[in-house]
């Protein structure tokens, strides 16, 4: 499918193309080909090019001198894509342990939505989420799929210190904390598991495009995983 994009320059350095302002998996993945072929073509010159929910930002190692010229490149390199798929995507399983210990805001998130501790844990790890793209902090994943039923705003006061690992909503988003951090999302649960780890190349082995299905997990099993996470023996698995 091919959609009406918007090309603006960004800075002195970079372009901005932008896709309708919607959360996609048709935009996800016609962003991420035309991404595959911008990084293609300009393989010999030193670019970085990211990517967001509607949008890619190419971002040139020198100072774009003619911005026409630029775009005009781009525009040639989307008009000329195929429409087949060029790209693999993987489908990662993530346990997370539910318990009261690891989920802080279970409570009054069972109390705000007017659903139980289990309605709530089934209706997260049922469905099979998008990455739509990895950004805030390293390894963070931005996903699309959260039930409707287990949207909530941010808090209002964010807390200070959410532990590595916290799995939290946000607005009608789900993630993961790859680290220790401030954060405004309701945490309802931890993965034992490592998202990012500088040890690995590459650091994040999930990309976006790819899919992530959680796994409910006892505390027993979510310390099991823990140490094997600590002595590198653990992998994440594929479905």
């Amino acid at each position: 499918m091919v959609f009406e994009l918007r090309y603006s320059q960004y800075n002195s350095h970079s372009i901005l193309i932008e896709w309708p302002a919607i959360i996609d998996d048709i935009i996800l993945e016609n962003i991420l080909n035309f991404k595959f072929d911008i990084e293609k073509h300009f393989l010999k010159q030193k670019i970085e090019v990211v990517n967001a929910y509607n949008s890619l930002l190419v971002i040139y190692s020198l100072t774009i001198d003619n911005i026409n010229d630029e775009i005009f490149i781009l525009k040639s390199l989307y008009k000329a894509q195929n429409n087949q798929k060029k790209l693999k995507f993987n489908t990662w399983e993530i346990p997370v342990c539910y318990h009261d210990e690891f989920a802080q805001d279970l409570d009054d998130f069972s109390k705000i939505k007017k659903l139980s501790k289990s309605q709530i844990i089934h209706l997260h790890s049922q469905p099979i989420y998008t990455v739509y793209f990895i950004g805030f902090l390293p390894g963070f994943l931005y996903l699309g799929g959260l039930n409707s039923q287990l949207h909530l705003d941010r808090k209002i006061s964010p807390d200070l210190n959410i532990k590595k690992g916290s799995v939290a909503i946000g607005g009608e988003q789900t993630g993961i904390y790859p680290q220790n951090s401030p954060g405004g999302w309701h945490v309802i649960g931890n993965s034992p598991i490592s998202i990012f780890d500088v040890n690995l190349n590459p650091p994040c082995q999930i990309k976006s495009g790819d899919c992530i299905k959680f796994s409910a997990i006892d505390n027993k099993e979510h310390n099991e995983i823990l140490n094997m996470v600590e002595n590198s023996s653990y992998q994440l698995k594929t479905l």
